[in-house]
């Protein structure tokens, strides 16, 4: 490997959520000086660049969840050769749920300096005008798509006492907010912020079991985060014992041995190991 100092670079772009007054000058100056820029989608990075009004002279190419695989290597190749690529998603920072981590660990392998131009974030702009609590969150991505998956997923969530933030897609949002009313509870306070920074931004701010009944009476559109308040640990009761057989399964599919599986959920849900161990493995009734 050559001196670091030969390469490129790769910089990840904050880019606005819909305002393009939210732009900042370092991503108009990198826009304006990379050699090359990776676009989710190159019609909004054009579309964008003239709502700036200014000019992208590097090479510009697509670079989505279609093709990441295919062209990471020539992007790597490029930035070992000393280009500066940047690059730019839909809205917000690459890799939040969007292209990018795949290229930003092939860099850093590549011994690749990566540096940001950071700005506008969906995540913490949902979750500043949610009105939920913000000094302890997490962030869950997309829900799984299928029903299942999801209701299982929600489950073992249930419990967690941290402010949740979720991406969704209009035409799952009803389910996907009918599915966590019945894991969480239909009191749960929550928020779907919709179209942020937008003409038509619109933040809906219900309990769960309200807001599944305003999302089935139509459909929102738009860009969807969905917050949603952690639970109260004064007021939570012990998970079902579904919830925790989900939970130990979870762990279980990611690897982890029966045993590591349940001391892990049998510590996050304050149980004796003993007792979880009753949950999953049931007594057998003597024969008769």
């Amino acid at each position: 490997m050559g001196n670091i100092s030969e390469f490129g670079r790769l910089v990840l772009l904050g880019v606005p959520l819909g305002n393009p007054g939210d732009a900042s000058d370092r991503l108009r100056e990198t826009l304006a000086t990379a050699d090359v820029v990776a676009a989710e989608d190159t019609r909004r990075l054009a579309r964008l660049a003239r709502d700036l009004e200014i000019t992208i002279p590097g090479r510009i190419i697509s670079y989505f969840e279609g093709n990441e695989e295919r062209r990471t290597p020539d992007l790597v190749d490029a930035l070992r050769s000393g280009a500066v690529v940047a690059l730019a998603t839909d809205g917000g920072m690459p890799s939040v749920s969007d292209p990018g981590y795949r290229l930003v660990r092939a860099a850093l392998d590549a011994g690749v300096p990566v540096t940001a131009a950071p700005g506008p974030s969906a995540v913490t702009t949902a979750l500043a005008l949610s009105g939920l609590p913000t000094d302890r969150f997490c962030f869950e991505g997309f829900p799984p798509r299928s029903g299942g998956a999801r209701r299982s997923r929600f489950r073992v969530l249930a419990a967690e006492e941290r402010t949740l933030v979720f991406f969704e897609a209009p035409h799952r949002i009803a389910a996907t907010l009918a599915d966590l009313a019945d894991a969480f509870g239909a009191g749960r306070p929550a928020a779907v912020c919709r179209e942020l920074t937008k003409t038509y931004e619109e933040i809906v701010r219900r309990p769960l079991g309200e807001l599944a009944a305003w999302a089935a009476d139509g459909e929102p559109r738009g860009e969807i985060t969905l917050v949603v308040a952690g639970a109260d640990p004064a007021a939570a009761p012990r998970p079902s014992d579904e919830v925790l057989r989900a939970a130990v399964t979870e762990r279980e599919t990611a690897g982890s041995s029966r045993r590591d599986a349940i001391t892990a959920v049998a510590t996050e849900y304050g149980l004796r190991r003993r007792d979880l161990y009753a949950v999953i493995h049931p007594p057998t009734a003597p024969p008769a």
